[in-house]
């Protein structure tokens, strides 16, 4: 009789699924603790095994996470006692457990023996039932971790399976995270007390899972892929596909500067597409957009640079960084507190840049990209002077000072001179654009629309006579032009 801890597996819930080793130890034991009673095959346990359960911390303690931390605590001084503890789970005691795992590691960190006896998991009875493989890449994801994410955290071309689904409102929340990427009527199957005989299997469509009467606590879900192509792993694969030996002689031979002017270009069409509100071809141009981004990871990591992975823990480390009043414990008050807030964290990033760059200071405009269109650039470089204070207090300060600069345009004597106050007349006009929460470049890309629309107006009027528009008068333009604006 030595301290220890022996971890039982006790199998999907049909006792004929025990293993050998697992009977002999149930005939051989005074004493059993069970995580939960409520499974088929405890039951069928010996009549003289005295059998001890946690079903009562489930009763008295808030969620989850805390029954787990107490049976763990629970089984580690148990097992301190000169004949240990047998602790007995569902299933496997390290697939879909919480409480195993983590009590074989406090007992290897505190020296305590752990002896683990297997047990026929879910899965393979799930699978069965399914008559399905789960190889080569199945998606195995916790109930209750789905239900509580916006999007699913597995690739959508591969399959899932969505296990401990243990009640309806659990099935709806799963439900609703699914449909973020998934069709109302994708096909699923709920799979009921598997390798028991009261297996069931349903055929649903993944909008009415929710509505199954048979949900209890040994539901799964099996999801089938969306079509190949639809995640961003195959994507990535193509494109390493490309750059491969036997890839395209064209995408092998590109590097970072000769695709400057395709992701330029790319960015333009997008911006065009935002522009004509045009869902299909906002789909297509973002798509152009993730292969430019994709391209230039796949090279960096070619070059040793950085990777795919790499540059989307950047991003996600730095969202999170920067949104302590999501993920973390900040509370603010509106707007203006968030974007306060947002530039003590820049301004302690910018410190940290500081100390790692040996002193070389960066200022608070350091980092407006110079590549960014003029109008751009500079509702950037106001919003974030504006941050720290530096900012007219309404809109009528403004309004004077386009005025001013005017005065100032028409007073120059040189060209030098003239193009100085335009460009300060132009960034005065979008400070205003800027106070007005209008985005100048997008105002002025509308503006220019316009103007094209209108300008071919009037070219189609002029061929409508039999003229070409270098025939036309000015009275005769103008006339047409404002027949185009009431148009």
């Amino acid at each position: 009789m030595t301290p220890m801890i022996t971890l039982l597996g006790l199998g999907p819930g049909n006792p004929a699924h025990l293993t050998r080793q697992a009977w002999q130890l149930l005939e051989s034991l005074p004493e059993i603790y069970l995580r939960t009673r409520q499974h088929p095959t405890v039951a069928s346990f010996p009549a003289s095994l005295q059998v001890h359960s946690f079903d009562d911390l489930y009763d008295t303690l808030p969620s989850f996470d805390n029954v787990y931390a107490q049976i763990i605590e629970q089984v580690l001084q148990l097992s301190m006692r000169p004949q240990g503890v047998v602790y007995a789970v569902p299933g496997h005691p390290f697939v879909a457990e919480a409480t195993c795992p983590e009590i074989a590691r406090r007992a290897s960190l505190e020296g305590i023996p752990v002896q683990v006896i297997e047990g026929l998991s879910f899965i393979e009875p799930t699978f069965t039932a399914l008559h399905l493989d789960p190889l080569p890449h199945l998606a195995i994801i916790d109930a209750l971790e789905l239900a509580s994410a916006h999007v699913p955290p597995f690739p959508p071309d591969a399959p899932a399976l969505i296990a401990q689904i243990h009640s309806k409102a659990v099935a709806n929340d799963i439900k609703l995270t699914l449909m973020e990427n998934y069709p109302d009527e994708h096909p699923t199957w709920l799979v009921h007390a598997a390798g028991t005989t009261d297996e069931l299997v349903e055929n649903l469509p993944l909008y009415s899972i929710d509505q199954s009467e048979s949900i209890g606590l040994l539901t799964s879900l099996y999801l089938p892929p969306l079509d190949k192509g639809t995640s961003f792993e195959a994507f990535h694969e193509i494109i390493a596909h490309l750059r491969a030996p036997n890839g395209c002689p064209w995408d092998r031979e590109q590097t970072h500067q000769t695709l400057r002017t395709n992701l330029l270009e790319e960015t333009y069409e997008t911006l065009a597409a935002l522009d004509e509100d045009d869902a299909d071809h906002m789909r297509e141009e973002f798509g152009d957009l993730l292969l430019q981004i994709t391209l230039h990871s796949q090279i960096a990591s070619e070059y040793g640079e950085f990777n795919i992975a790499q540059v989307i823990k950047s991003i996600y480390d730095k969202i999170i960084r920067r949104h302590p009043h999501v993920f973390g414990n900040l509370k603010v008050e509106g707007v203006e507190h968030v974007l306060q807030n947002w530039e003590k964290l820049k301004a302690a990033e910018r410190n940290d840049d500081l100390m790692e760059n040996g002193g070389i200071e960066k200022g608070i405009l350091d980092g407006v990209a110079r590549a960014l269109p003029a109008l751009s650039q500079a509702e950037e470089i106001q919003r974030r002077a504006a941050r720290v204070g530096f900012d007219w207090p309404d809109v009528r300060g403004v309004v004077d000072k386009i005025d001013e600069e005017c005065h100032e345009l028409l007073s120059a004597q040189d060209l030098a001179s003239q193009a100085d106050e335009l460009g300060d007349l132009l960034f005065s006009v979008v400070n205003l654009a800027r106070h007005y929460e209008i985005d100048a470049e997008s105002a002025l890309r509308e503006t220019n629309a316009r103007f094209r629309e209108r300008f071919a107006h009037i070219e189609k009027s002029a061929h409508a006579q039999g003229k070409t528009i270098n025939d036309l008068s000015l009275d005769e333009m103008e006339g047409y032009w404002q027949e185009a604006k009431k148009l």
